[in-house]
């Protein structure tokens, strides 16, 4: 490991702390990320000030955790979180410790934290690193190891097991063996963590190269069934046809595939759940074959479900689970342009991309080989074309509307509904009819029938 590279604003900070007689330390995944030579992107300190002496140190400080001895300091457009050297006691609620103690001294701070890798501390504005737990030997080992005793370290915290396998999955690091056997005692302790702090993790999971490490050690561990127990029933849920593996395996492998195609978030979480409708459809057919029918529209409810429990954003939930419900799509050389607007409009013109995207990671996951280069492109060709033509997709495309219906002595209803949804169909059915005066008369039939 060659020189640490320290930001100058960091080393302004450590200045203003050192004229005033006062320890402090860069610690935490800052230390840890630069260990590994990449840059480090959030700046936490550790120093013997105490919360009102940093303070008064600095013009504009948020008191963001002083309550744990933490505040937050904003200095030349950045944030940096400052605490005070502390020991903790107590954890009832599996989170946050009832009782701080200030200390004077960093190794006694290093000694609460979670892992090895993340209790080095970088003195400021220089020094030799402190390592009281041979964190940097870890680091080059690609290990995964609690500080101290893994059962205390999780007791105290139940969002730390999560963390541990999340680690896994973006730094392709291993859980030492006594870190991964504390995880299944700890369980009681994670369900009091709230859904927001497992989202959080489960985000992270989703964003790193290779979410299925993580998935495989929460299963192994039995966070899963905790967490996520729609995806672990997937378990032994055989498939027919080309599939090589089970629904949890096929699940993981398309999750990865849109991770290696760097899909968005909303892939990668549809990718993963886009099946965990199957235990709940499966039956077996007069020959013996498994069947898995709407099984799309079953995980689309299940997902819902799932992801409100965590709380996630209402856009986002519409924006997987609409994913999900589509994800079983087939076209067919002989579709019609019509059949093809019909196809962007139920998707959404924006959502294709994304579309295309999941479909390419199942259809990987399904045998585990590399798809054709032309796969999609037949679809992607045809639909490219026909947005080229035209993308009168929408009632707010087209050149009438309810008021010039209204002109007509249409009245506002459900037959004026019924109307514009019938000039939408023949529109995309034909764009050549996407006049005004032509769906007009078009209307103007329209509304003698339903006179």
């Amino acid at each position: 490991m060659g020189k640490l590279v320290i930001h100058p604003i960091l080393q302004e900070i450590a200045g203003i702390f050192t004229r005033h007689g006062k320890q402090v330390f860069l610690v935490g995944g800052a230390v840890r990320d630069l260990l590994r030579g990449h840059k480090a992107q959030d700046w936490d300190l550790a120093t013997d000030a105490l919360p009102q002496e940093v303070i008064a140190l600095f013009p504009r400080v948020i008191p963001t955790g002083i309550k744990h001895g933490t505040v937050t300091v904003h200095f030349k457009g950045r944030s940096v979180e400052v605490t005070t050297y502390r020991t903790e006691s107590g954890y009832h609620d599996g989170r946050r410790p009832d009782q701080v103690t200030y200390t004077a001294r960093i190794e006694e701070d290093l000694s609460r934290r979670d892992f090895t890798m993340n209790a080095i501390a970088l003195p400021l504005p220089k020094g030799p690193l402190v390592d009281p737990f041979n964190g940097i030997a870890d680091i080059r080992a690609h290990r995964i190891r609690c500080v101290g005793d893994p059962q205390a370290r999780f007791a105290e915290d139940g969002l730390r097991p999560v963390r541990a396998v999340r680690f896994a999955a973006q730094m392709g690091f291993e859980v030492e063996q006594a870190t991964l056997d504390a995880i299944p005692r700890a369980l009681k302790t994670t369900e009091k963590v709230s859904p927001e702090r497992i989202r959080d993790e489960l985000d992270k999971i989703l964003a790193s190269p290779q979410p299925s490490r993580a998935f495989l050690l929460m299963e192994e561990t039995r966070l899963l069934e905790l967490l996520l127990p729609e995806l672990a029933s997937c378990r032994n849920i055989e498939q027919k046809g080309f599939h090589r593996f089970d629904v949890l395996d096929h699940s993981l492998l398309a999750c990865d595939a849109a991770a290696r195609d760097q899909a968005p978030g909303l892939v990668r979480a549809a990718a993963l759940l886009h099946d965990i409708g199957k235990p709940v459809t499966r039956s077996l057919d007069l020959n013996g074959v498994w069947t898995f029918y709407q099984h799309e529209q079953v995980s689309a409810t299940l997902s819902r479900d799932l992801l409100t429990r965590f709380h996630y954003p209402n856009a986002v939930i519409e924006g997987i689970v609409h994913l999900i419900k589509e994800h079983m799509f087939h076209y067919e050389a002989n579709w019609s342009d019509g059949a093809v607007r019909r196809f962007i409009i139920r998707v959404g013109e924006e959502n294709l991309n994304n579309l295309y995207q999941l479909r390419r990671a199942d259809a990987y996951a399904t045998t585990g080989q590399d798809l054709p280069k032309d796969f999609l492109l037949p679809l992607i060709t045809r639909v490219d074309a026909v947005l080229a033509k035209s993308r009168a997709l929408s009632l707010k495309d087209l050149p009438v509307s309810g008021k010039d219906l209204l002109i007509m002595g249409i009245k506002p209803g459900p037959i004026m509904g019924i109307i514009l949804s019938a000039l939408l169909e023949a529109v995309v059915e034909d764009p050549a009819l996407n006049t005004k005066e032509t769906l007009l008369t078009i209307a103007g039939k329209l509304k003698e029938r339903y006179r």
